[in-house]
């Protein structure tokens, strides 16, 4: 299999992955709240990701790769997580998932500072357009019922897009998995530490569906997840890869439907068959991004 070929593979796992994240979260905060739920998850994570890294024996990172590794976990380990937890206290996931739609341009924003990727002119044209879909339904009058959760999944998408760039830069040096266990050990002592003066859940009262939410959370959208995807960014291209997040919120959409019982209307089916098609559009002229 070429690198590219893998690079895309591996994108799409790790997209198919995140997919259930939103859903998961949506569980999960039903009985806990939104801050303990980000350090709880980020915590378990990185017991598990310092296990990993112990049992083989990987060299610590350079000095230089710290400062990387510290914007990694202030995109995806902390700041996406809690901000997204804020938003769904707020929205349903039906609503919160189409914002995962302009994931991709956020994403080749900073593969353009990051990176110094430069991709094609018909790229961008698809990747805004793209965004366009996305931006159209989640600015429809029935969607800014919810503008304070629409606020916070806005910001949640900017750092989420900056720590997907850095870490996929990473990767090419250090590789994804390590990435990801990396930055999950360097924020383990704040969210235990954290954890030590944070409000804790009446754990009795947690119902069965929250706890499969933050196992879902811990275990597959802050480690597993990370592991295809940086790998999938370093290899295909960031800003290329990343168009494959534009297919997201379908999978999530379904997710929501079926495991939450919530409505996807007919607005929500036409904005995503059409980032889909720009998702064709942008892979199309991606390999200008590769080159360059």
């Amino acid at each position: 299999m070429n690198k590219t070929l893998e690079g895309w593979t591996c994108g799409l796992i790790g997209v198919l992955i995140f997919s259930g994240s939103l859903p998961a979260t949506r569980l999960a905060v039903t009985d806990l709240d939104p801050v303990f739920l980000t350090l709880v998850r980020a915590a378990i994570a990185g017991v598990i990701g310092f296990v990993v890294l112990a049992l083989s024996r990987q060299p610590l990172p350079k000095k230089a790769d710290v400062r990387s590794l510290l914007i990694v976990a202030l995109g995806v380990i902390l700041g996406f997580p809690l901000l997204t937890a804020l938003a769904l206290q707020r929205m349903n996931a039906a609503s919160s998932i189409i914002f995962t739609g302009l994931l991709p341009l956020s994403t080749a924003i900073f593969a353009v500072w990051r990176a110094r990727e430069r991709p094609a002119r018909g790229f961008w044209l698809f990747a805004v357009l793209g965004g366009l879909c996305v931006g159209s339904y989640a600015w429809s009058p029935s969607a800014l019922s919810h503008l304070s959760g629409d606020m916070l999944m806005l910001a949640a998408i900017i750092l989420c897009g900056l720590g997907y760039a850095e870490g996929a830069v990473l990767s090419r040096r250090l590789g994804g998995w390590q990435v990801i266990c990396w930055a999950l050990v360097l924020t383990l002592p704040v969210a235990l530490l954290a954890l030590g003066v944070a409000a804790r859940p009446n754990w009795p009262t947690v119902g069965v569906p929250a706890l499969i939410g933050l196992a879902y959370v811990s275990l597959f959208s802050m480690l597993i997840g990370f592991m295809f995807w940086y790998r999938g960014l370093a290899l295909g291209g960031i800003a290329a890869v990343g168009q494959l997040q534009l297919v997201q919120p379908l999978f999530g959409l379904g997710l929501a439907a079926l495991l939450l019982h919530e409505q996807v209307g007919w607005g929500m089916v036409v904005a995503l068959l059409s980032v889909i098609a720009c998702v064709a559009g942008a892979r199309h002229f991606s390999v200008a991004t590769v080159r360059a």
